[in-house]
């Protein structure tokens, strides 16, 4: 093959690239819409409210009953619920915790609107997101960095270091650091999330983690095309489908789900978690970032046995 097919042929590639990575992005967000999204309905009406809500789009919710409005506000602590619709007493009251999602509160008083025929509706932000975030673009901004930023780490320490011991030490130096430095960026500089600053230093310092060790451990296993399924694994689905900026049940299945999945978005998803709602819900996020980060390991692992040198026994005298 000649330097010009060559370089023709990567062009090529690299404008399929181009493609994908413009659909893996807008096709997310022009397609955001519930799907079964878990919200309550209470008070005297609510079994009349669910009736409407099912005959309005009969997938896009999935409803729970709930007593009156200190049930929802429980369920809205707990993450099992997005928010409430309370009836009785006049126009329904919204009850919605734009921490959990921004986007998904004002489609929830949208809603509230068109049921009730009002002009506007009593809303209360019952788990409100930081006043200096409140739309949340400060924290869907943040996740790509984190994401590009591992990615580039788990490269440099495949293509620079040759040992595993030292590519061991380099990915926790990235992690711990890149932890405690981006987390003082987001949170004590931009203030984009409240809490306490060593927890999600250590959620940061996880994600980054397991998002350069995912790279460093396919190159190792079956080489430098490891680097390239694990970028596009990151960048390609990981980013676009993390929810960051919405909510797992406002995108297009079964992506939303698979994006809970991957270090991102469970990233994203641990993070709101631990700054808002106590940790509820966080279990299985951290599990799914402790999977990624063990797995990338133990990739490291089994391809440095693999290309271990054997030793030749030294002949016997005869």
């Amino acid at each position: 093959m000649t330097i010009t097919r060559r370089a023709v042929g990567i062009g090529l590639v690299a404008t399929l690239l181009q493609a994908l990575m413009l659909i893996a992005f807008a096709w997310p967000a022009v397609n955001l819409a519930p799907r079964d999204l878990p919200i309550a309905v209470a008070g005297p009406q609510a079994t009349q409210v669910g009736l409407q809500l099912q005959q309005r789009n009969p997938d896009a919710f999935e409803l729970t009953t709930l007593a009156d409005a200190d049930a929802a506000r429980t369920a809205l602590a707990d993450r099992e619920i997005y928010g409430a619709i309370v009836t009785g007493g006049g126009a329904p009251q919204v009850l919605v915790a734009s921490a959990a999602s921004p986007a998904v509160a004002q489609q929830l008083t949208a809603l509230a609107q068109q049921l009730s025929g009002a002009a506007t509706v009593p809303v209360q932000d019952v788990i409100a997101a930081d006043t200096d975030d409140p739309r949340g673009a400060g924290f869907g901004a943040m996740v790509l960095p984190l994401v590009m930023s591992g990615i580039a780490a788990g490269i440099l320490l495949t293509l620079v270091i040759p040992t595993l011991g030292a590519r061991l030490a380099g990915l926790a130096t990235f992690g711990i650091v890149g932890g405690l430095l981006s987390t003082l960026v987001y949170h004590t500089w931009l203030s984009i999330l409240p809490g306490s600053y060593l927890t999600l230093a250590t959620v940061a310092a996880l994600a980054s983690f397991a998002v350069a060790a995912t790279i460093v451990g396919l190159a190792a296993t079956i080489g430098r095309a490891g680097i390239g399924l694990g970028a596009l694994l990151m960048l390609l689905i990981g980013n676009p489908f993390s929810a960051a900026t919405s909510a797992p049940e406002l995108l297009p299945q079964p992506w939303g789900t698979l994006g809970q999945l991957l270090p991102p978005g469970a990233a994203a998803t641990l993070m709101r978690s631990i700054a808002y709602f106590d940790g509820a819900g966080a279990s299985l996020p951290l599990t799914v970032l402790l999977t990624w980060a063990i797995a990338g390991v133990a990739l490291l692992g089994v391809g440095a046995l693999r290309t271990r040198p054997t030793e030749v026994p030294e002949p016997v005298p005869a």
